[in-house]
């Protein structure tokens, strides 16, 4: 039986077919995944080994209407996104509470703010203010790099567009400011590698 998650994507067991490392310890065979999943296997490693609980927030649906073919069989036939979540992940690691958003553009120099949303820029400005972690993660996929960086330059530059300022975000902001996030066999996207050097 083939398992999707929400997006439409079918499952893949995150301990087989993950590719060969290179020299480099850039790891190849798994291109084509997208950032999601990636971060998914990541998070899946995180927990069975013991070093932080992060999980991946459910879409928020309403369902409309289910059809039932047989008294034991029910299925669902209508339903629509409720209102948008907040961010993708959320979880703690070390005692601190941690909160992401993560993208993916194909563009090679920039990422555009169309990108993100006003309540998820405000959410991660919320979680900043009590204490928290807040970053994004965002891969350009023409180069394969994964950045980390502090949620305080996305509500830089989103304030900075509400004033009339540029409408994304280039590449050299990350960079100069982000953290390049190493790519492994496992965890894949190894992002807590480099919240250890900028956050503890």
């Amino acid at each position: 039986m083939t398992v999707y998650y929400p997006n439409g994507q079918p499952f893949k067991n995150s301990f087989t077919s993950l590719g060969k490392a290179t020299d480099s310890g850039v790891v190849y065979g798994h291109r084509g995944m997208t950032l999601e999943e990636d971060l998914n296997v990541s998070n899946r490693y995180y927990i069975e080994t013991d070093q932080a609980v992060i999980y991946k927030k459910p879409t928020p649906i309403q369902i409309v209407h289910v059809d039932y073919p047989k008294r034991s069989a029910a299925k669902i036939t209508e339903a629509y996104f409720r209102k948008a979540s907040t961010t993708d992940y959320n979880g703690i690691y070390r005692g601190r509470y941690i909160d992401f958003e993560a993208k993916e553009t194909t563009h090679a120099h920039y990422i555009p703010l169309k990108n993100f949303h006003a309540h998820q820029v405000e959410h991660m400005k919320r979680i900043k203010r009590h204490g928290g972690i807040g970053f994004i993660i965002v891969k350009f996929t023409q180069t394969d790099e994964i950045f980390l960086l502090d949620s305080d330059y996305l509500a830089n530059y989103w304030a900075a567009s509400m004033k009339g300022g540029r409408k994304s975000m280039p590449k050299t902001l990350f960079m100069d400011y982000g953290h390049l996030i190493p790519q492994n066999y496992l965890p894949r996207i190894d992002y807590l590698r480099v919240v250890n050097k900028v956050y503890f």
